[in-house]
């Protein structure tokens, strides 16, 4: 009987991302590393340990179950159940035709509608999805990105007629367009006028909503869409450059709107590469921001960031083993130093989570916060030759894409000639090989298969939720004032024109019933469709 083969190639041991592992790591291997200078304390530059003195002593990461279906009744319903199950923060997942700027009746949205989230439509959708929940007492991360100035406006909306303070919301918008084009593909206009919609959310917010970050710059997706951790690292940070850079261009201070960006990562399997993929970019975005952009807050200079466990990692067959995986994987970000994290749940390659599959990847939090002992104690694998060494090999390995990146002519540059998406879809070719010829072992999948696996309960969305959605949306424009509504949308088509913060004109639409879709169509009328350039 011959052993089962790691994850070698041509003889080598690597991580999941293609690095050289050894067997044995060795004082030796730390001659370059200088521990005043790469490792420091948690809490001081160059935050390689922590950003907080006290890691989770102080306080534990935010427990932020992503959630969304159906209407905004149905999540409604999911939101509470799970702030009662001892949740702290809440994440929305929205359906596509919201992600895309359309209404739930147009003729393109039709069999999406409150399938992979919620869908919103409207200021009263929005007040349905947030009803009996005081949003100056809970944190919202909403996962938008093309119409995230619509969905802001509207949460703000809700949180003014609530009686909120704006000064005192705290939560995230994701608003990061820029991985839209690179492996997402949830975009509305092309790339100039989509920053210079991030844009004024950071001015808006930072006079407004200074506790609202205003934006979530994300490597979740760059992963899922098959890169590297390097990579991850690399062209997140690339994007987070990229969104400072426009933020100045429009007139912003980097100490001004540096310390409300905030970034969200992947947490993958291979444990030790994703906890030195944590402290690289925490190191690495430190020192972008001190000596590239010359910031002077030290807030300017922390990675504050969110995790998700992988998506891409979960497996049809065997649904069961992908608590195994979410177990490890949140260890990792946990170990690694996240500020908030959201746990997958066992189903989720078949289906949206059950709520019981929901419950159970939350209690998967609270074991490692409560039960594993690791929140006691700041970066405790700090000083490790194999993490200082890891870490070390994600960095070097991050800077050298953010040089070929900045010799191209930046990220816009990048995006356009195709060079950041082929990297990706080589990585993920890559990776599909070794999987297909049994040099990475996917277990369930390449090996330890097991012959008719029961499919647990899955979660079917009704298809009545559509017709419910659309009837509800077409009372809503048949009792509206439509004269008032014609002319707010036109006052948004005139701010797009102009240079002026579109948001004011938003906030101003939604609140007089406009709808999401009617507000993307006004904006596309000035700034046009995006078309993808086919990558080869």
């Amino acid at each position: 009987m011959s052993l089962p083969k790691g994850n070698k190639s041509k003889g080598k041991i690597k991580t999941a991302s293609g690095l050289d592992v050894k067997l044995l790591y060795k004082p030796e291997d730390m001659a370059e590393w200088d521990g005043e200078r790469d490792l420091g304390f948690p809490g001081e530059y160059p935050y390689t340990r922590a950003i907080y003195p006290s890691g989770y002593r102080g306080r534990l990461w935010t427990m932020r179950q992503y959630a969304g279906f159906g209407t905004a009744l149905e999540s409604n319903a999911r939101f509470r159940y799970l702030l009662a199950q001892g949740q702290t923060g809440l994440s929305v997942a929205f359906d596509l035709p919201t992600q895309i700027g359309l209404d739930s009746d147009h003729p393109l949205a039709r069999g999406e509608v409150g399938r992979v989230g919620v869908a919103i439509d409207s200021l009263e959708d929005m007040e349905i999805l947030f009803q009996g929940i005081p949003l100056e007492q809970v944190s919202t991360s909403m996962t938008i990105n093309a119409t995230a100035a619509i969905l802001l406006a509207l949460y703000f909306a809700v949180a003014e007629k609530q009686g909120a303070d704006l000064k005192k919301l705290a939560g995230t918008v994701q608003n990061d367009i820029l991985k839209e084009y690179i492996a997402r593909g949830t975009y509305i206009y092309p790339p100039e006028p989509a920053l210079r919609l991030v844009t004024d959310i950071f001015a808006y917010c930072r006079e407004r909503a200074p506790e609202w970050n205003t934006i979530s710059i994300s490597g979740y997706h760059i992963r899922e869409a098959g890169s590297t951790a390097v990579q991850e690292v690399a062209f997140t940070l690339a994007n987070g450059i990229t969104y400072v850079e426009a933020a100045r261009a429009r007139g912003l201070q980097v100490d001004d709107i540096a310390p409300r960006l905030s970034f969200f990562l992947n947490a993958h399997n291979d444990l030790l590469e994703e906890i030195a993929k944590f402290r690289a970019a925490r190191r690495l975005w430190a020192r972008i921001m001190r000596e590239r952009f010359q910031a002077q807050n030290p807030r300017s200079w922390m990675f504050r960031f969110h995790t998700q466990t992988a998506g891409s990692t979960l497996t049809a067959q065997q649904p069961d083993v992908n608590l195994v995986r979410v177990t490890l994987q949140a260890l990792a970000a946990v170990l690694g130093g996240t500020q908030s994290l959201h746990t997958n749940a066992r189903d989720e390659a078949l289906a949206l989570p059950t709520e019981a599959s929901a419950l159970l990847a939350l209690r998967t939090q609270q074991i490692l916060a409560y039960e594993s002992g690791i929140a006691n104690t700041v970066d405790p694998l700090a000083g490790s030759y194999a993490i200082e060494t890891l870490t070390r090999q994600v960095e070097r390995g991050a800077e050298k894409y953010l040089r070929k990146i900045d010799a191209l002519g930046g990220v816009l540059r990048a995006i356009e000639t195709g060079y950041i998406q082929r990297e990706i879809q080589q990585a993920a070719y890559e990776y599909q090989k070794a999987v297909e010829s049994g040099e990475r072992v996917v277990v369930g999948v390449n090996r330890y298969s097991a012959a008719g696996t029961p499919s647990p309960p899955l979660l079917r969305i009704d298809p009545e939720i559509e017709r419910v959605q659309v009837e509800h949306l077409q009372k809503l424009r048949a009792r509206r004032d439509a004269a008032r509504v014609a002319a707010v949308l036109q006052e948004v088509e005139a701010t797009a024109r102009s240079e002026r913060n579109l948001m004011p004109a938003i906030l101003a639409a939604v609140k007089d019933d406009a709808t999401v879709g009617e507000i993307s169509d006004a904006l596309r009328n000035v700034f046009g469709g995006y078309q993808e350039s086919v990558v080869i």
